[in-house]
């Protein structure tokens, strides 16, 4: 167990030496002000371009801003914050294959499994503090501008959507061990994602798929229930865990 809490606080160390876990930090805030931003600066845009609009035959009619529509935003942005994340950590295996780091790890005692878990965990645990600081930021700037409670089903949507963050990372774990490069890393875990979503399209298979929780804005409005997801939901803990266990399984046998 000293094993792996040292050689997870050197990831964590090595996170913000490297100036990652900052920009995560910036990312995740900057995010979280942007949706109510959006929200309360749309009626103001309208107005602006309202002319230019009426031109073209267009009409601008008032509009209503809500904390709903900054949480709708929240899950318009949401996928480009957890693209960013990947984006980030896609390397957090290939850079120390190229530089050879991890047969030094190894010949000093640490267990693969270790090595993976540790990895796996910080990933897990920066999206999940980041997630819920972005969430956290936008709904005190809601609860400040206008009412929270507007939104039916907001903590379901957003559990939905943090489930769904956690299975993306799973996968990049998992290619992360089985690629050396990170178009590898990139490659597989977007065709993964997007071949689950094409799947979702399929009326037997669309209640099963963990792409489908990225739907989950409809629950704000009341317009779906909870527990329509819970097939979903199963299915991607389910693989998270799988991926998880076969990236450990992978990296036993690998020869590095």
């Amino acid at each position: 167990m000293k094993s792996f809490i040292s050689f997870f606080k050197k990831e964590v160390l090595e996170g913000l030496r490297s100036g990652k876990l900052t920009i995560l930090g910036i990312l995740f805030l900057m995010f979280g002000i942007m949706n109510p931003a959006i929200a309360k600066l749309t009626p103001w845009m309208l107005e602006m371009f309202s002319e230019s609009l009426a031109e073209s035959g267009m009409t601008v009619t008032d509009v209503t801003v809500t904390a709903l529509t900054s949480w709708t935003q929240f899950f318009k942005n949401i996928p480009m914050a957890l693209i960013a994340f990947v984006l980030i950590y896609s390397g957090i295996f290939t850079r120390e294959y190229d530089s050879g780091t991890l047969v030094l790890i190894l010949t000093k005692g640490l267990s693969r499994y270790k090595t993976v878990l540790a990895k796996a965990s910080l990933m897990l645990i920066l999206w999940t503090l980041g997630y819920w600081f972005c969430f956290a930021v936008t709904y005190a700037y809601n609860a400040y501008f206008w009412d929270n409670s507007i939104a039916v089903g907001l903590m379901h949507a957003v559990l939905n959507w943090w489930l769904f963050g956690l299975w993306v990372i799973s996968l990049t774990v998992l290619f992360s061990v089985l690629f050396k490069n990170y178009s590898g890393v990139l490659l597989g875990t977007g065709v993964c994602v997007l071949l689950v979503y094409l799947l979702s399209f399929l009326p037997d298979a669309k209640d099963y798929t963990p792409t489908s929780l990225m739907n989950s804005a409809a629950l704000l409005v009341g317009a779906e229930k909870a527990e329509i997801y819970v097939k979903s939901i199963v299915t991607t803990v389910l693989t998270a865990i799988l991926a998880i266990t076969s990236s450990i399984f992978i990296f036993n046998k690998k020869q590095l």
